[in-house]
């Protein structure tokens, strides 16, 4: 299926999938790897602005997660935590944006002693340019939610991949593993 990202998506039913696997409701962004990626400038979980700016010149992994303290979202978050080293070793800073607020953020951070930067965005500023927020669905109930999703920047502020469904318990390694 070749999608139009000008009209909204809507997913496969399960008879039009493919060798009749089922799709998730999901729409993926409209970035692509190549393109610039989108300015934002965002509160973190001591109350200090941070902005995609601030990171010029340097490799950015940005990763987009739900909610704080839920456990795919806390399995993902520890990947990256206990892979820091690593990924500072390839020159890589991080930082999780979600819809949490700054007190959720300060709660997760020191609960599971993030290393990185976590940035709230209630009113999905941020969520909205990367185009990472749409209708979800689970166990036959649709909402409106995040998608999981994470950015590779360059040091140019160009998007150099993208994860649309992250491989949360091996996330840091997947990373580094196409950091070519």
């Amino acid at each position: 299926m070749i999608f139009d990202f000008s009209k909204p998506h809507t997913p496969y039913s399960k008879s039009q999938t493919p060798n009749s696997v089922f799709l998730p409701f999901h729409m993926p962004t409209h970035l692509q790897p190549g393109q610039k990626a989108p300015a934002f400038t965002g509160i973190d979980q001591d109350g200090k602005k941070v902005s995609l700016s601030d990171f010029r010149g340097q490799k950015l992994v940005i990763f987009f997660y739900p909610e704080d303290d839920t456990p795919t979202c806390t399995v993902q978050a520890c990947n990256l935590r206990d892979n820091y080293a690593l990924l500072r070793k390839h020159g890589f800073q991080v930082i999780g944006i979600s819809p949490d607020d700054i007190e959720s953020h300060q709660k997760f951070r020191e609960k599971f002693n993030l290393p990185f930067t976590l940035l709230a965005d209630p009113e999905h500023k941020i969520i909205n340019k990367y185009g990472v927020w749409g209708p979800k669905k689970l166990y036959g109930r649709e909402y409106m939610g995040l998608y999981r999703t994470t950015f590779v920047i360059d040091e140019k502020g160009v998007i150099k991949k993208i994860y649309l469904r992250p491989r949360n318990k091996a996330h840091a390694e997947e990373i580094i593993r196409n950091d070519s």
